[in-house]
């Protein structure tokens, strides 16, 4: 199809080659006529992924045939407190009149940098970062790369997608330097977390899948970061492939990614000196979110009763879950279980809810109905900034 297309041009042209009128494609794909109709006279010029989708399965096409050269999701624009990190990573500075930068000095507060992103401490790291960044200037492409893919990850956490692929193309650089395959791949994953958000599941899924091949381990001999990040590379592979509606694709990785899992046995490790952890909870979180994406939310919700309780993901995987879990629920029309998890999330983890736009989308849909609302559905949407 002509990439100069829009997404309502996508929708009409590959509605035509399959033989249904608008009425027929609405009843397939369990859409209104008005919103198909809206679409493909321009009236509305981009709609959600998991809308496009559905028209996709009622095509039997990939998603992605629709989507194009569209233009992505719209970013959060950036807070003044975020200023200092932007510029801090689109015009690096070094330390021409400081002390020179110590390897070990740097690592440590690098470490305390990532807990502060694992804690959710958003408002500490505009404070921290510009500085830890500006020191990487002066330090080893190792320790400079992984800075970089900190502040990366935090960029695409907190929607700034701009300076986020910018941070992550010289993280990924910063570790082939350094001759260091893992780190290069790990700067990788997260970039792939950045396409997803930008709905570009096919490059999500030959990149991912390029860089599992280049790091596939012998699972019996390998490390524990060697199976976890070619895991992670897996599970970025098919949470693109069940987006562009390739299930069986999405299915047989995540059948390698599970395998990945048993090997490391019954813990939950990190797979990165830095980074978050893999093993058998981050495979099962992945796959309820597989199944919320399918619009199964019955196996969802059957599947996240097996996640195992015992193993402690970081915050920011075990928080998407939920939100997964949320969106279950509501698949369910079951309002009350919905409201209860993100009413957790909003008291445990009130500034990356902030960032989510799914949460702000699913509160919508649960208090939308309701002329009052209780003093929990206040307070959550207090913590997620959602007009009343």
């Amino acid at each position: 199809m002509d990439q100069g297309q829009t997404v309502g041009d996508r929708i009409r042209e590959a509605r035509k080659r399959g033989g249904l009128s608008q009425r027929e494609l609405a009843r397939v794909s369990g859409l209104s006529f008005s919103l198909l109709s809206k679409l493909e006279q321009g009236e509305r010029q981009d709609t959600r992924t998991e809308t496009l989708r559905k028209i996709a399965i009622a095509l039997s096409i990939p998603t992605t045939t629709l989507i194009g050269d569209a233009p992505p999701m719209p970013a959060t624009a950036p807070a003044p407190a975020w200023e200092p990190v932007r510029l801090a990573i689109s015009s690096p500075a070094g330390n021409e009149n400081l002390e020179p930068v110590t390897e070990p000095g740097l690592t440590s507060a690098l470490t305390a940098a990532v807990k502060l992103y694992h804690d959710n401490r958003y408002s500490e790291l505009t404070v921290v970062l510009p500085r830890l960044l500006r020191d990487a200037e002066d330090a080893p492409p190792l320790l400079r790369s992984r800075i970089l893919q900190l502040a990366g990850s935090l960029m695409v956490q907190t929607r700034q997608r701009d300076v986020a692929r910018i941070a992550l193309d010289r993280s990924l650089a910063a570790a082939q330097e350094s001759d260091s395959p893992l780190d290069a791949a790990s700067s990788v994953i997260t970039m792939c977390w950045l396409l997803l958000l930008e709905r570009r599941f096919t490059d999500v899924q030959e990149t991912a899948l390029d860089w599992a091949d280049r790091i596939e381990p012998k699972l019996s001999v390998a490390s524990t970061a060697e199976v976890s990040t070619w895991g992670w590379l897996l599970l970025r592979a098919s949470a693109a492939a069940v987006r562009d509606n390739r299930p069986d694709d999405a299915a047989q990785i995540m059948r390698l990614a599970e395998a990945a899992a048993v090997s490391l046995g019954h813990d939950q490790r990190t797979y990165h000196s830095y980074w978050t952890t893999f093993g058998r909870a981050t495979v099962a979180m992945k796959q309820v979110e597989n199944a919320v994406v399918s619009d199964d939310p019955r196996l969802a919700l059957t599947l996240s009763a097996h996640v195992p309780g015992s193993l402690r993901p970081t915050s920011d995987n075990r928080n998407r879950h939920l939100l997964d879990v949320t969106a279950a629920h509501l698949s369910m029309r079951q309002y009350p279980e919905a409201f209860d998890v993100l009413h957790q999330l909003a008291r445990e983890a009130p500034t990356w809810l902030q960032n989510q736009p799914m949460a702000k989308d699913q509160l919508a849909a649960i208090i939308g109905k309701r002329r009052t609302l209780t003093p929990g559905m206040r307070e959550v949407a207090d913590a997620i900034n959602l007009p009343l």
